[in-house]
């Protein structure tokens, strides 16, 4: 960021533009120090048409009340994306769990839940070590070949999250891409690298990627893998939700969608931001790598500086206050997880990577009704990646190549590319 920020001012975290660069942690201190909970302008970004703005909550303190109280911060109401959904669209995206308050979120949530559950996620345990051992030893092998450096990203992590998510699916191995295919054109639609040429409306603006119409393909073939499932059952979720006799068509669509595209992107975004971490701070991974620091640890503070999410949105549904401010019925209220996870208030030394950080109540997968679903998988993947990475790759720091490329989007905190030295000098 150029120049000082005024304390008068309210510096700008909505442009997605920007974390290309980098997270704006300038930015989000300012915030916190001056504004906690303050008002951005939404304008036209990128094709998207402006929005009326939302208020920016950057504290931990303030962003875990928000998150825990559905009452007062609805997902239901507008959804939990910034831009507003095509008010025809919302009746469709409302079906979305993570778009649903309690009572009706609870439902569904247990409805998962019983595919969901930490002894099936458990036995994958075996299967995803084997896999982050046997990418990253051919992505060695792969660079000693060539120029003795490695694409991290592309070599290793976005095959990592997506197979193992696939695993856990039941998707059959020659339909893989069409998941990577569906998470890249959801989740980086605000990057011409990920989405490619936007789909145009007849009024020339882009189309949402969540709209019924964008989603019809991903939706047919979950109706088409589910059938298979009850013809051939396995121990995977998809034969679970498709033999689960409370759950809806519609519902077993929007369950596919959120497990593909949040389920893949969560470790997609979260692995390779770690790998980075440990490449920055050389102390901290020889400690991870002579076990002086447990795994378990490590992955949370990892996950607290690097959070897969930037941003989840909420609705007022009452006029409230908050950290002193005022907020109207109707206004979008936007937590800023990497800035709640960088709260001085709330973490010692924010920007010192402790891997050995206890207790450390970061807010990466969420808080209150809507924590992720998925985080126990997530972690294990995690841990797993970690520790094989530790034993793969050579001795000594993990040395990058050159600067990580990062996503266009202020929703995901992805990288592109994470090149790295792995020949032995």
């Amino acid at each position: 960021m150029s120049g000082p920020i005024s304390p008068v001012s309210v510096p700008d975290v909505f442009d997605p533009r920007q974390y290309a660069l980098g997270v704006p942690h300038d930015r989000y201190r300012h915030l916190r120090d001056h504004h906690p909970v303050a008002w951005q302008k939404e304008p036209e970004v990128l094709g998207w048409p402006a929005g009326p703005g939302f208020w920016a909550v950057s504290r931990h303190e303030d962003a875990v009340r928000v998150l825990k109280d559905s009452s007062t911060y609805s997902s239901y109401l507008g959804a939990t994306q910034i831009r507003d959904p095509d008010p025809a669209d919302l009746p469709f995206i409302r079906r979305m769990m993570l778009n649903q308050d309690p009572p009706h979120h609870r439902r569904l949530r247990t409805l998962v839940s019983r595919a969901f559950t930490p002894r099936r996620v458990d036995h994958f345990e075996s299967v995803v070590r084997e896999r982050a051992r046997s990418l990253l030893t051919r992505a060695i092998t792969e660079a000693r070949a060539a120029d003795g450096t490695c694409d991290l990203v592309t070599q290793v992590t976005d095959d990592y999250a997506l197979l193992n998510l696939t695993d856990l699916l039941g998707v059959p191995a020659t339909d893989r891409a069409l998941l990577l295919h569906w998470t890249q054109r959801v989740i980086g639609y605000q990057d011409p690298d990920e989405a490619g040429t936007p789909t145009l409306g007849p009024d020339g603006k882009p189309v949402n990627p969540r709209s019924p119409a964008s989603l019809r393909d991903m939706f047919d073939y979950a109706h088409t893998l589910a059938a298979h499932k009850r013809r051939h059952p396995a121990d995977d979720v998809m034969t679970a939700l498709a033999t689960d006799p409370e759950l809806t068509a519609p519902e077993l669509e929007m369950f596919f969608f959120l497990l593909v595209v949040a389920g893949n992107d969560t470790v997609r975004s979260a692995a390779p931001g770690g790998l980075n971490l440990l490449a920055e701070y050389p102390e901290a991974y020889a400690r991870l790598r002579i076990g002086e620091v447990r795994f378990t640890t490590a992955v949370d503070e990892l996950l607290r500086r690097h959070p897969p999410v930037l941003t989840f949105r909420r609705t007022a549904a009452a006029d409230t206050d908050l950290a002193g401010t005022r907020i109207r019925a109707g206004d979008k209220v936007v937590v800023f997880h990497a800035s709640a996870n960088h709260d001085e208030r709330v973490f010692p030394d924010p920007f010192t990577l402790d891997l050995a950080r206890s207790p450390n109540p970061h807010i990466s997968f969420g808080d209150g009704p809507h924590v992720c679903l998925g985080a126990h998988f997530a972690r294990l993947q995690l841990r797993a990646l970690y520790e094989e990475a530790c034993r793969v790759l050579p001795a000594g720091p993990l040395r990058l190549e050159g600067p990580p490329r990062r996503l266009v989007s202020n929703f995901i905190n992805g990288l592109k590319s994470l090149p790295v030295r792995v020949a032995d000098e």
